[in-house]
């Protein structure tokens, strides 16, 4: 009785502890992490960080301009005359022009990210140097924006690190690394493995030493646990790539374990249905 006392008081605590960091990693909700001084005309530019791919150091964000009246035609709501925006430190070519009579649409950016995934899940990225800026008219002369970042990415942390003095134009850093509670979830899986490699090994060594009789569906049982590894594996965060340093710590030796185990098993049952010979007539 107080051993179960003692074990729902801990998975109680434990699961208090999970809510806890999952709403002091923000739940997952958008939230603006930075925003230049307000233009005087009132175009904005926001870029809504939406997707990061750790295995290829990428970050991508979705770039929507909102020219502001001066820029607008006043009966049709178009654009004056041209208008472009360059985006920094991006994989492909950052610049994107719109005709004048058009309005500005939303078109995606591949931020350039440094960092190293072998790290998983204590990987941390930093961007390079951003600047986004506005070219109005033939001449390209540079329009003023309110620049604003907003963080859509889930279990992950963002910060934004300002990179000038000055306000024109805004130059900002971003620094990424995975929530508290995205590495929690991680650790729980890969002790998931762990234990059933555990128990596996525990099982097959208390029936070779006859402590306890063999149970010939067990046998599935074994052959259950090995094909749960990889699904497992695959439900970590972002799946880190194979051959990062869990696989070669951790995966490589449950899935060693539960052989050996099954192997044992076995032979309990080579050992323990062995055919009875046959009574002379």
């Amino acid at each position: 009785m107080r051993i179960g006392i003692v074990g729902l008081v801990v998975f109680i605590g434990a699961y208090v502890a999970s809510i806890v960091l999952y709403v002091n990693s923000g739940m997952g909700h958008p939230h603006q992490i930075a925003e230049s001084s307000a233009s005087g005309d009132g175009t904005t530019v926001i870029a809504d960080i939406e997707d990061i791919q750790s295995n290829n150091s990428v970050l991508r964000a979705n770039v929507t301009v909102t020219p502001g009246p001066p820029l607008l035609d006043p009966l049709t709501h178009n654009l004056k005359e041209d208008l472009g925006i360059v985006v920094t430190s991006v994989v492909t070519a950052g610049k994107r022009t719109w005709s004048k009579g058009t309005r500005p649409d939303v078109f995606t950016v591949s931020l350039i990210l440094a960092g190293d995934v072998a790290n998983w899940p204590f990987d941390r990225y930093r961007s390079g140097p951003i600047i986004i800026e506005l070219f109005s008219g033939a001449a390209q002369a540079p329009e003023r924006a309110t620049v604003t970042l907003v963080d859509r990415l889930l279990g992950w942390k963002v910060s934004v690190t300002p990179d000038s003095k000055t306000d024109t134009p805004p130059l900002y850093r971003l620094d990424l690394y995975r929530s508290p509670s995205t590495a929690a979830f991680g650790v729980v899986i890969l002790s998931v493995l762990i234990a059933l490699a555990g128990l596996g090994l525990f099982v097959a060594v208390q029936t070779v030493r006859d402590r306890r009789k063999f149970q010939p569906p067990m046998t599935t049982w074994y052959a259950a646990m090995l094909f749960a590894v990889m699904p497992l594996r695959n439900a970590l965060p972002d799946s880190p790539p194979f051959g990062c340093w869990i696989d070669i710590t951790i995966v490589i030796w449950v899935i060693v374990v539960l052989v050996i185990s099954m192997m044992l098993y076995i032979r309990c049952w080579w050992r323990h249905l062995r055919p009875e010979a046959d009574k002379p007539t």
